[in-house]
């Protein structure tokens, strides 16, 4: 009689965060800001049709990278959890992190558990209305949830991302200095990124109850200048 393989527990945990994170290193990243008037969600994504960004309830916006059938699965389901919460007793008890809280223990317990982990990384995101206490909840492949302050970069070189960002970032940014810093950032110094590779969305204070609010390429182009492209530097294109 044979004996199984033995592996041991470390290197399975191992392999699977390696297996993740190549997954999601493959994919394009995003970048999350606040300013003066709310959160601001940048996605390198060409496409028009298949969202990175979307709107969970009233004041929560949901943003994923990765494998897109993995995290729309999660997107569907937070909306489902949202609709029936905020159903069965108000909607102000719908809040991005009992949202994230959910979306950490599910994917904790398919990383430990299952063969194949979850190529993805989540940001769920909540609109202060009244204030600047905004709230940017980042979920990491095997659970991890990160409450971040300020900004927050997902996706494939996240920290090269995050530096740049981090060195121009400024609370009380305009919605166009935000835009302009993030895409910047996004780029980097070799390339250019104008609207049509981009997919923007904000959740916005003065709105009605729904705050959720997608930038068209009319308006990326009127902020990102004639051009349509920011450089790393955050400066607009000549």
């Amino acid at each position: 009689m044979s004996m199984p393989f033995y592996v041991a527990p470390e290197q399975v945990m191992k392999d699977r965060a390696e297996y993740a994170q190549k997954g999601i290193a493959r994919g394009r990243a995003l970048v999350a800001a606040c300013y003066e008037r709310g959160v601001l969600i940048v996605a390198e994504n060409p496409s028009k049709t298949l969202h990175k960004i979307s709107e969970i309830y009233d004041r929560v916006a949901f943003a994923g990278v990765g494998k897109y059938n993995e995290f729309d699965q999660l997107r569907v389901a937070g909306v489902r959890h949202a609709d029936t919460k905020g159903y069965s007793y108000s909607r102000e008890d719908v809040d991005a992190r009992s949202l994230a809280n959910l979306y950490a223990q599910y994917l904790g317990q398919v990383f430990t558990h299952e063969m194949k982990p979850l190529e993805v990384e989540i940001l769920v995101a909540e609109l202060d209305p009244a204030g600047s206490a905004h709230q940017l909840y980042h979920i990491a492949y095997d659970g991890t949830v990160v409450d971040e302050v300020g900004f927050a970069c997902l996706g494939g070189d996240a920290d090269t991302i995050t530096t740049r960002l981090s060195s121009s970032y400024q609370e009380g940014w305009t919605m166009q200095e935000a835009l302009v810093n993030c895409v910047a950032a996004l780029a980097g110094p070799e390339r250019g990124l104008g609207p049509g590779d981009l997919e923007v969305a904000v959740l916005e204070q003065g709105q009605d109850r729904r705050s959720f609010r997608r930038l068209q390429n009319g308006d990326l182009e009127e902020m990102l200048g004639p051009s349509g492209e920011a450089t790393a530097s955050g400066d607009l294109t000549p």
